[in-house]
């Protein structure tokens, strides 16, 4: 009799062994790396035309301030509080200097050439309002993302660049600069001479 319980408790053993085998486990993979989803604000524009020579639409959920720092009369930064971006906006009296001013505007634009992976350019005409300039888009990890000017070929110069206040990295920051590239868009297609 206790050699048939020997058997026995020897089953059970081995059966409470291939149960506990069968257990699931569960798989252990790296996780990707990956950023925090961003959730932007409704979209609305009003128009700002302040104390300086021209005007554009600007979005409801950014701020515009006067420049502090450079002491220049008619220096504006569009702030994004949410996307941690800045669009500073400089201003020039054109007195036969727009070429300089061009130069100038270029040479801002290909100082990031060492960190970006390409420089596009696009042309913007509007003869109605007298408005024609130039969006560079700065592909990759540069410290600005997006410049443009725009002028009136005579009189008036405004060159516009944009920041982020954070590190540079294209992958973390692309929705964010694609939903700010939107309302910069917005700003150069609403901007006229005063």
């Amino acid at each position: 009799m206790v050699h048939k319980n020997s058997r026995f408790l020897v089953f059970l053993s081995v059966c409470a062994l291939l149960f506990a085998s069968c257990e699931e486990r569960a798989i252990t993979t790296p996780k990707q790396r990956g950023y925090f989803r961003i959730d932007f604000p409704e979209r609305n524009y009003e128009r700002f035309s302040g104390n300086v020579p021209f005007s554009f639409n600007v979005p409801t959920y950014a701020i515009v301030e006067k420049d502090t720092v450079h002491g220049e009369r008619y220096w504006l930064n569009v702030q994004f509080p949410a996307q941690k971006a800045t669009i500073h906006l400089s201003y020039k009296n054109v007195k036969h200097d727009l070429e300089q001013f061009v130069d100038d505007a270029h040479f801002l634009v290909f100082k990031h050439d060492a960190k970006a992976d390409a420089i596009k350019a696009q042309e913007f005409h509007y003869p109605e309002k007298n408005v024609h300039g130039l969006l560079f888009d700065i592909k990759g990890d540069a410290a600005s993302i997006m410049q443009f000017y725009l002028t009136d070929s005579v009189e008036h110069f405004v060159r516009g660049a944009l920041y982020f206040n954070v590190p540079p990295n294209k992958d973390s920051l692309k929705p964010s600069i694609q939903f700010v590239r939107e309302d910069i868009m917005e700003m150069i297609s609403s901007f006229e001479w005063k």
